[in-house]
């Protein structure tokens, strides 16, 4: 797997968790960062170390006992994939307090932590995510086209095309059915199966709950219970509707999108094929790639928005609002046509009004940025650079 420069930055200086979907490169990251030279590595992927772990705790404690008196000077643990033998976080809570080890815990559901009201340590311990690949993390190899239709997890980013189509089939079949599955206890299997595949087809889109309950044929409650797996496991994010108040904001649905492209379209059942430029699907997975990487740029970069969209009485719609620190809001329309469209332009300032001081940026593949009133109209790219005050690699 190719390696690229991550833009998380992971600070050496205590305990943090690193979560994130399967094979976003989370034990990749730390194997660059923490070596076996200068941490101890505990893998619970290894089924057999999972076992005894699981059935001896106190295991865990003899392996660090021996490293203390192996003379070593490693003073970090690694423990990969801790949501598996959740009952070792409170033996770490135990070894931070006798301050000897620092612990770097990745997972891909913290769900199960929570579940099981595992101790997540209290406020001693930092908390990353960790995504898909970004296009300023790919530079060079960044390519829109392959984005929206294979999605950018590092490990499909070197496959040849039929090689990517098998991975993302497994992944979506393996890890995303079975395992989420196995993990979240759900007794009845082929209804999450069903779920899943009209989330995809239906991504993007205001979530209808009573549709999904009478097309899966199970209660709004399972539904709902469904939602909370997939944002749980980091599999998706919810985009809430904005309201200057808080309880107006809950009454209304949220929109879901998944976290990757690639695979929202094998879960789909779609052919990578099917997105082609000016086409309705093009269009819903630009939108999805743009709201997905301004999510993972975030978190990448530390930054504590928060993210919503915006629909009127007569069904127009803001694609985005961010709202920053210090109380800034900017409204964000995306489309992904390669002209500007004044008439477009002109409804959103309109739309854009609602939304008190509020910067107004219209987001599309016109290579040419332009200002229409209130309103900028910029290259995806450079609106991405213009939010994060970012300088793109050439």
């Amino acid at each position: 797997m190719g390696m690229f420069k991550r833009l998380l930055n992971l600070p050496l200086s205590r305990t943090f968790f690193l979560f994130g979907p399967r094979s976003t490169g989370k034990s990749t990251l730390l194997r660059e960062l923490l070596p076996e030279s200068q941490a101890l590595w505990i893998d619970l992927l290894d089924p057999e170390l999972e076992r005894i772990l699981s059935q001896s705790p106190s295991r865990f404690t003899a392996l660090l006992k021996n490293e203390k008196e192996s003379g070593q000077s490693r003073k970090w643990v690694v423990i990969d994939e801790v949501q598996k033998v959740p009952v070792l976080l409170s033996l770490v809570h135990q070894q931070l307090q006798k301050k000897q080890f620092q612990f770097a815990l990745t997972g891909s559901s913290a769900r199960k932590l929570k579940r099981g009201n595992a101790d997540l340590l209290a406020g001693r311990a930092s908390w990353f995510e960790l995504y898909s690949l970004t296009h300023l993390e790919l530079g060079d190899k960044f390519d829109l086209a392959s984005a929206l239709s294979w999605g950018t997890l590092p490990e499909v980013m070197d496959l040849s095309f039929a090689d990517r189509a098998r991975f993302l089939k497994s992944y979506c079949n393996i890890y995303l059915k079975e395992e989420v599955i196995a993990e979240q206890l759900i007794r009845r299997i082929q209804p999450f199966r069903n779920f899943l595949e009209l989330v995809a087809l239906q991504n993007s889109q205001i979530i209808n709950y009573s549709k999904f309950a009478n097309d899966c044929g199970v209660d709004i409650t399972t539904i709902q219970n469904y939602f909370e797996i997939l944002k749980d496991t980091l599999l998706g994010l919810e985009l809430p509707p904005f309201h200057d108040s808080i309880r107006k904001r809950q009454r209304k649905n949220p929109k879901f999108y998944f976290f990757d492209t690639g695979v929202t379209r094998a879960l789909a059942n779609l052919s990578p094929d099917s997105i082609q430029p000016r086409t309705f699907l093009y269009g819903k997975y630009f939108e999805q790639f743009i709201i997905t990487e301004i999510f993972r740029l975030m978190k990448c970069l530390d930054k504590d928005w928060k993210l919503s969209y915006l629909r009127s009485k007569d069904d127009a719609e803001i694609d985005l609002i961010i709202e920053m620190e210090s109380n800034k809001k900017v409204a964000i329309e995306i489309k992904s046509s390669d002209q500007v469209e004044l008439k477009e332009v002109r409804s959103f300032e309109r739309l854009g009004e609602d939304i008190a001081e509020a910067k107004l940026i219209y987001i599309s593949q016109d290579p040419l940025n332009q200002t229409y009133g209130k309103v900028e109209c910029l290259f995806w790219k450079n609106a991405i650079n213009y939010l994060f005050e970012l300088s793109i690699p050439s």
